[in-house]
């Protein structure tokens, strides 16, 4: 079965070439130049990976990228004339899973569009034992359920997984590469920042004081640790 994407960009000509580029390598791609159209479309369609322009007509891609990420974890991929860093992190931050820079080559698309793919979760439920718990945070993977102090928190996909990876590791070191491999998948060449925002964000949800973080602690040079105690 072919992915299906939703290729999101208002500029005709650029969107006609990918079109025929990423139908010639086997993917089946709708097309949508206006931002108000975008969330109807995937709601309908229900698409593989979006690949979403940042600069559009009517809603902006930062603001679909924000709604959608509200309910879904399905792979975005960004695309923009920016290329500040400050760009790219507003990026991150919205949950993009990567992002390019115009003008790019749509053998470097592709490429990331199939590393995406790649390290997309599957239906497989991940480790599906008792709860983990630590520091006051609860996390139960089956029920996708978090809770800080006895509170129950909403968690982003992403961030779920990332948290309940450190959570079930609580007390041990875990690596830069390791985390980046178990949640992003074997491969993942999009932008190592990734993984620092998730944490920002995971933060922003679970400490007292985020700039002071006691639980999800970092190990400067090595990667994070979730505290035992």
């Amino acid at each position: 079965m072919r992915n299906k994407l939703l290729l999101v960009e208002d500029e005709r000509a650029i969107a006609e070439g990918l079109a025929i580029t990423l139908e010639a390598e086997g993917f089946e791609v709708a097309w949508v130049a206006d931002g108000r159209e975008v969330i109807p479309t995937y709601q309908r369609i229900r698409p593989d990976l979006i690949v979403l322009d940042l600069m559009l007509p009517g809603m902006s891609g930062t603001d679909i990228c924000r709604a959608i990420r509200a309910s879904s974890d399905i792979p975005i991929i960004m695309v923009t004339a920016r290329s500040s860093e400050v760009d790219r992190v507003v990026g991150l931050e919205l949950g993009a899973d990567d992002y390019v820079t115009k003008p790019f080559s749509t053998r470097e698309l592709v490429a990331r569009i199939r590393a995406v793919l790649r390290r997309a979760p599957s239906t497989t439920i991940l480790g599906g034992g008792a709860p983990a718990e630590a520091s006051g945070v609860r996390v139960d993977r089956l029920r996708h359920e978090v809770s800080v102090d006895g509170e129950e928190v909403a968690f982003p996909p992403k961030e779920f997984e990332l948290l309940a990876l450190l959570v079930e590791n609580a007390g041990r070191v875990l690596t830069r590469g390791q985390l980046i491999d178990e949640v992003w998948g074997h491969g993942y060449v999009g932008d190592t920042k990734t993984l620092d925002v998730h944490v920002r964000r995971i933060r922003s949800r679970l400490e007292p004081d985020p700039q002071h973080p006691t639980r999800l602690q970092t190990v400067r040079g090595v990667g994070y640790r979730f505290a035992d105690r």
